[in-house]
Parts: C-alpha cells; structure tokens; sequence
C-alpha cells in the first residue's frame, strides 16, 4: 500500500508540473515595437503581435525577437575610386526599419550585412561617375540617389530604408596637401583682390576730394580777385573824386607827384634812373613854392604857373630871375627834400628829345648844365653850377 500511494503522488506531481509548464510555453507575451514569427513544424504559422500570444507548445517554435523600430548603422571606411582615379575612404550611416517582419526573417540571412554591401556597392557606383570636386561637393546627391537605390532594392527583404548620410570622405593625405594649398592660394589671392579694391576705392575718393578742394580753392580765388578788384576800383574813383571835387592848385599835384620819387630810387643796386620831364616841371614849381634865395616869390606866377604839372613843359616869367641859382642845384634841393639820396653829387640832366631829364652818382659822368629859357623864349649858353 506504501509503496502504491508513492508511485500515485509521484504521477499526481508529475502530471501537474507537465500542465505548468504546457501552461507557461503555451503563452507568449512581445514587447511593444517587436514582432516574433512562428512555425508549426518548421512551416511559418503566423506573426505574433504585440501583448500575449498562445500557442501550442512542442508543436509551435517561436523565433527570435525582430525589432520593429528604426535602426541606426554606421558603415566605417568604403574604398570608393572616383572618376580621376583617386581612391578615397567614405564613411556612410544608414537609418532603415523593418516594416514586414516575415520578409525580414525568410528573404535574407542577415539583412545587416546585406544592406552594408549594397551600400558599398552602391557608393561605389556613384561614386565612379563624379571626380573628386564633385564627389566633396555633391553629398546631397549621393545621399539621394543611395536613398532610391537601397530603398528599392532592399524592399522586398521587408526593409524601408529611410535615410543615408555620407558621414566622411578622406581623400589620400598627398591629395589634402594639395587642397590645403590651393585652398590657401585662394584666399590670399582674395585678400590681395579686396586689398586692391579698397586701395583703388581709396585712390578715387581722395582724387575727387583733391578735385572738390582745387574747385572750391579756386572760386575762393576768383571770388577774392573780384572782390579784392572792385574794393580798388572803389578806392581809386574815391580818390578820383575827392580830388576833381576838392579842385587842388598845381604846388599840391607837384608835391604828390616827388613823394613818388623815392619808389623809384628804392630799388637795390639803382644807380642809374631816368626822371620824366614833368619832374623837372613839378620840382621848379616845389621851388617856387618855397621861395629859393635870390628868386623873386612871384617868379612862378606867369603863363607856366597856373598850367599843372606834368603838361607840357615848365615855363617861367619873363621877369624871373632864376640865373643867380642854376637848374640842377634846384632839381638837387628840391631831391632832397623829398627825402631821396642818389649820391656824394647828385645833378639833373635835361632831356634830349624826349624831353626827360637823368640823374648821375659820383661815379658817372660829369653833369650838364642845365639851360635856362630868357624871357623871349630862348636859351641862354649853359653855366656852371655853383657852390
């Protein structure tokens, strides 16, 4: 009896821990975003959804978990030869997500490995129609035309390739050198451009600033001139008209007319000057003025007198007596008290035709005397001046 009541506990246990565990493997529970293919003696039965799932245990076998979401793999170092026959290192990341679970787990092997040889193979081929510049230029398009290329090949694995990205090209190190240099030659050749634009900018603002200010300078000249001009042409008929309206007797014009006289001696180096007739006229007229020793006062009051100095010659009375002092020493008297000194011996020479009359220093020739006019008109023979 003992031995009857172990073996049926013995059975009892059994049969219950058979149930539990036909219980636990009959129920299959997937995470969200996964998915689990079954097969039913090696045949797909059908794809287990999300939440808890039953099968019949010993008779289903549930294959391993397919991840339903978008995957990230990065492919490291694809030798690509360009079109120039440059063999450069490209580095792509590819985003895919497996839409059809079935396809993924009985139309490839490994659909990992085989996107990154269709990615290789693909790069390579667009790759070989572009050169380098357009290869380092043109990533938008590589990753276009990869997108497209994938897609469509990797569809029927049940695979949606969503994104490619060209994450590195290394061109060779000899090549980079060379891209390092020309990049450098270019910004400098740049720099030398914009240097020479802002130095032509430069040169041209300053040659029309020059431009304005010689424009300007000069209308401030003209207007200086003119107006410079007409304040002389002012003064002058000023002067013009205090003198017509104020009417002055010829000892006053004589007199103005020596204090000229020592402009025309304050030259340096003058030692020789010709004196107009009309000085000769304006000095017998200063003479007469003053009232000479031995002349009579009214010696300068006859026909010539009354004439202004400077018209036609210098005529005297027929009753003055003029010959005790010769011309020349009046002409000499009369230098000095303009305040002009010519010399030790200073004498006034007639003129010849032109009626004007020179002055000699020490050093010149001996004077002519002067000529005096008689009362009828005449000359009288020249003398000798006196002490």
């Amino acid at each position: 009896m003992a031995i009857a009541e172990g073996i049926i506990v013995a059975v009892v246990a059994f049969v219950a821990l058979l149930t539990v565990l036909t219980v636990l493997r009959s129920i299959r529970i997937v995470p969200q975003a996964r998915a689990r293919n079954v097969e039913r003696f090696g045949r797909y039965r059908k794809t287990l959804e999300p939440g808890m799932n039953f099968i019949i245990p010993f008779v289903d076998r549930v294959k391993p978990l397919i991840d339903l979401r978008e995957q990230v793999v990065s492919f490291m170092g694809q030798p690509v030869i360009t079109e120039d026959n440059l063999v450069v290192q490209i580095d792509t990341v590819l985003f895919f997500q497996v839409t059809d679970p079935k396809a993924a787990d009985y139309e490839i092997v490994n659909y990992i490995q085989g996107i990154e040889q269709l990615t290789a193979t693909m790069l390579r081929s667009v790759i070989g129609s572009m050169d380098l510049e357009q290869t380092l230029t043109s990533r938008d398009k590589i990753n276009t035309l990869l997108r497209g290329v994938l897609d469509d090949a990797s569809g029927k694995w049940g695979i949606r390739v969503t994104r490619v990205e060209i994450k590195a090209i290394d061109p060779p190190k000899a090549v980079r050198d060379a891209m390092e240099k020309q990049m450098r030659a270019d910004r400098e050749k740049r720099a030398a451009i914009l240097t020479a634009e802002g130095t032509r900018q430069a040169q041209i603002l300053n040659a029309e600033g020059d431009k304005q200010s010689a424009i300007l300078r000069a209308e401030g000249d003209k207007q200086a001139a003119v107006l410079r001009a007409e304040g002389q042409a002012q003064a002058i008929s000023q002067v013009f008209q205090s003198i017509h309206r104020n009417d002055p007797d010829p000892k006053l014009l004589a007199y103005q007319y020596l204090q000229t006289l020592p402009q025309l001696a304050a030259g340096a180096g003058n030692t020789f000057w010709v004196i107009p007739s009309e000085v000769t006229a304006a000095l017998k007229a200063v003479t007469a003025a003053f009232g000479g020793p031995g002349e009579d006062a009214s010696a300068g009051r006859g026909s010539g007198a009354d004439k202004p100095a400077g018209v036609g010659s210098a005529e005297v009375d027929s009753g003055a007596a003029t010959a005790a002092v010769p011309a020349g020493q009046h002409a000499a008297a009369a230098l000095a008290a303009a305040g002009i000194t010519t010399g030790p011996a200073v004498t006034a020479q007639p003129g010849g035709a032109n009626g004007s009359a020179t002055t000699t220093g020490a050093g010149d020739a001996p004077p002519v005397p002067a000529r005096e006019e008689s009362s009828e008109g005449g000359s009288s023979p020249p003398e000798t001046a006196g002490p």
